[in-house]
């Protein structure tokens, strides 16, 4: 996908993380990739210096809009012009923390994954609408994110799934209780126990993923959700309110999610550790040209 030919207007380029604005749609679109200039192709995962763009744009995002006058609902677009939408967390780092016996640098890694995925979920502070366009897999974490914000829109034949009890982890980032507020926490807690990976259109019949739009056309599935949610903003708004009301999921929750998920990964043992590095190695190997080219098809 070649995001610099979707219509938008000023573009602001991190490493890892590009961004671009929709004035007319009062639409920011954030889109992950898996190169920087002069860097080699990195997994698309959440690996730390992608999590620090993501969070200065969430700031800077959220600083404007809490400034601006009230006024219309404007909204904000994750979605990735890599291969896939995201792998997950970083497991190299995982399995180099949990060998060193480092439990402070997980800990903080966890912190920011969980002030990411709380700020897509509480639109920033500013009443934004936050939306998940998942045009590739999106595993573990990746999956996270996108359960994250207010709506999902998911193209047909991608997968998603949360892999983590493969090396006896668990998604700790907010998986449960978002996945608890969109299809009860029975199924919840099969989807997390069973690291099973399912198909968009499975999880579109389950209540999961919202849209479902055919392949290649989920940026126009978006740009049609946005336009049919700004003849209604004050119905989005107070909707929202009262599901906040009803479901809450709250910064308590998701730190005591981390304090389990760090005390559980310092836990693994060495066979969970190799099978950690394992599925490194399976995604760098396959994803390594096909990163390049997104990235290269994006500039």
């Amino acid at each position: 996908m070649n995001i610099h030919s979707l219509g938008f207007t000023a573009p602001t380029s991190f490493r890892y993380f590009d961004t671009l604005v929709d004035r007319g749609a009062q639409t920011y679109w954030g889109f992950m990739h898996a190169t920087a200039p002069g860097a080699p192709v990195v997994r698309p995962c959440f690996h730390p210096a992608m999590m620090d763009e993501m969070l200065s744009f969430q700031a800077t995002i959220g600083r404007e809009m809490r400034a601006a006058e009230p006024g219309d609902l404007h909204h904000v677009v994750l979605g990735s012009a890599a291969s896939v939408f995201n792998l997950g967390g970083d497991l190299e780092c995982f399995a180099d923390c949990i060998e060193r016996g480092d439990a402070a640098t997980l800990r903080d890694y966890a912190e920011k994954c969980m002030q990411g995925v709380f700020a897509f979920h509480t639109g920033f502070g500013a009443n934004l609408h936050t939306v998940a366009l998942v045009q590739g897999d999106a595993l573990g974490g990746g999956f996270e994110a996108a359960l994250s914000c207010h709506t999902i829109v998911a193209e047909e034949g991608v997968e998603m799934g949360l892999p983590e009890s493969l090396f006896g982890l668990f998604p700790g980032m907010g998986a449960y209780p978002f996945l608890r507020r969109r299809v009860g926490g029975q199924i919840a807690q099969r989807l997390i126990m069973s690291g099973e990976i399912l198909t968009a259109e499975r999880l579109h019949a389950m209540g999961v993923v919202d849209v479902l739009a055919p392949r290649g056309g989920g940026t126009e599935a978006v740009r049609e959700l946005i336009r049919s949610n700004r003849r209604r903003p004050r119905t989005w708004a107070a909707v929202a309110a009262l599901r906040q009301r009803a479901e809450p999921i709250t910064l308590e929750e998701l730190h005591a999610g981390i304090a389990l998920w760090v005390d559980s990964a310092m836990a693994l043992d060495g066979r969970s550790i190799k099978t950690m590095r394992r599925l490194v190695r399976a995604q760098t190997t396959r994803h390594a040209v096909a990163g390049t080219e997104g990235a290269a098809a994006a500039r």
